[in-house]
């Protein structure tokens, strides 16, 4: 068990800080601690100990390494800009179309998953914004992805924006129902897609 040197803390301001014990670090990441230690002692998270004990501490930079490379968010170390897209479709080029307009635009960080089992994966680790969902996925349909996003409390503001040549209404009110903020049919305006992703989320 840790001790109380190296026990998790409760929010705070971590911008000044400059090294961080494996409770702090799991505290940030939004992770067990012993999931911290475990990357710590495996040497996916790089640091040190503290003379004479058995603590272990990360330094920023190596913390922030360790977030980009496992897609965990960074705010929480270097301050919130950009607003955070996951765009889920099995269409390369689609997804490609996307990244390259969002990317263009500045306010977004993107990330892109091909499958609903994606999309779950990725919306726990990214914590996205907003989240621009094809109907049709290869695994599974979009409705059940927003479904299962929308049980989970945590994700509450997430907004879902379904994109698909999808036209029955009653399809449309059938993804509104599972949770969907918005439904904008194929093909579309990436300019216009892009300022109603701005205006759910608040930039």
């Amino acid at each position: 068990m840790a001790t109380t040197a190296d026990s998790v803390s409760g929010p705070k301001d971590w911008a000044g800080k400059k090294v961080f014990t494996t409770g702090e670090a799991a505290d940030i990441c939004k992770v067990s601690q012993q999931t911290i230690i475990r990357c710590f002692d495996s040497g996916r998270l790089q640091g040190f100990r503290v003379p004479g004990s058995r603590f272990r501490r990360i330094p920023r930079d190596e913390l922030i390494r360790f977030m980009r490379e496992n897609d965990i968010p960074t705010e929480a170390l270097e301050g919130r800009s950009k607003q955070r897209v996951l765009i889920v479709d099995d269409d390369p080029h689609i997804l490609e179309l996307f990244t390259d307009a969002f990317a263009r635009d500045g306010r977004f960080e993107v990330r892109v998953a091909s499958t609903g089992y994606d999309a779950g994966m990725l919306t726990e680790a990214f914590r996205p914004d907003a989240i621009i969902l094809d109907y049709m996925l290869p695994d599974v349909n979009g409705n059940v992805v927003c479904q299962r996003i929308r049980e989970n409390d945590a994700y509450s503001t997430t907004r879902i924006v379904f994109v698909s040549g999808v036209v029955n209404p009653e399809e449309i009110e059938k993804l509104k129902r599972a949770g969907a903020d918005d439904f904008i049919k194929k093909p579309f305006n990436i300019e216009r897609l892009i300022a109603r992703i701005a205006e759910l989320t608040g930039v």
